[in-house]
């Protein structure tokens, strides 16, 4: 046990005792540097310095392209571009094939081969002015009959060219809903504010063209229908526009599309104005809502 002892610290000893190492002129065997270490201390070094080779070189592989160099390291980037690359090529072959068939019909109509398709597409949307839901109740036609009598000798109202500016229209009512803010002029007021239940279609009031189909930093996303006899119709407070400026309309054809924008603000509130030549007239006045 003793013997045990004393072999462990002779060995330890033998660990920390220091060697000298020196380098000295062969002519003057004068000594130029010298160093003293024990075997303990060289092998610390020895650790250490491989530790920071190793941290170095593996910070220049990760950091600079030499890691492209080496084997195997390729192999997973390699795998996704190539995947990549496939399913690019395939998309552009699909592509490839429908300008080929595109181009070949082109061809055969030119050349006489395939006859164009004479089917004309029909609006579905659209509702003629003979519908039944266009007709004039009771209630409404006493109410015109009753405006036509107090009205007649007004010649404020009467048109410039002496016929009736209502004269073979009958309006639609462009969304369904309810009235929530009146026309008034007075308050700069020159439309009606009519409330809707959820996503609703907006149609156009009476036939006519798409003067303007926008965005408007006052009236959101909104669009003007010129129709005969002078009359202009305004929508505005839309979520999407179906129609563009220049686009023919007819009545009850849908032209926009409004819906809760869920912000807490009047989504569901379509403003509609309705101008006769030059001057705001109470929608109410020409259409029941």
């Amino acid at each position: 046990m003793v013997k045990n002892k004393k072999n462990k610290h002779d060995l330890w000893k033998r660990l920390r005792f220091k060697y000298r190492l020196s380098v000295m002129n062969e002519n003057t065997l004068e000594e130029v540097w010298t160093i003293k270490a024990s075997i303990f201390t060289g092998a610390v070094l020895l650790l250490v310095f491989a530790f920071l080779l190793i941290t170095v070189t593996s910070v220049i592989i990760i950091a600079t392209p030499i890691r492209y160099y080496l084997p195997g390291y390729m192999d997973a980037e390699i795998r996704e571009n190539a995947l990549r690359a496939a399913m690019r090529s395939d998309s552009l072959e699909k592509e490839i094939d429908y300008q080929e068939a595109y181009i070949r019909n082109m061809k055969d109509v030119f050349e006489g081969k395939r006859q164009i398709d004479s089917v004309k597409m029909i609006d579905t949307i659209s509702v003629s002015a003979d519908d039944p839901a266009l007709q004039k109740t009771k209630s409404e036609k006493r109410f015109v009959k009753q405006y036509e009598e107090e009205e007649k000798y007004n010649l404020s109202v009467l048109p410039l060219d002496g016929s009736n500016p209502m004269d073979g229209l009958v309006f639609f009512k462009p969304v369904k809903g309810i009235v929530a803010n009146k026309f008034d002029p007075l308050k700069k007021q020159f439309g009606i504010m009519v409330k809707t239940a959820g996503k609703e279609t907006v149609l156009a009031a009476l036939e006519g063209a798409v003067m303007f189909a926008g965005y408007d930093i006052n009236a959101g996303y909104s669009i003007q229908i010129q129709h005969k006899n002078g009359f202009i119709s305004v929508y505005s407070n839309v979520s999407m526009l179906l129609k563009q400026a220049g686009d023919k309309v007819r009545t009850g054809e849908a032209i926009a599309i409004i819906e809760d924008k869920g912000d807490g603000s009047q989504g569901q509130q379509l403003g509609f104005e309705l101008w006769y030549r030059g001057s705001a007239v109470n929608p109410e006045n020409y259409i029941s809502f």
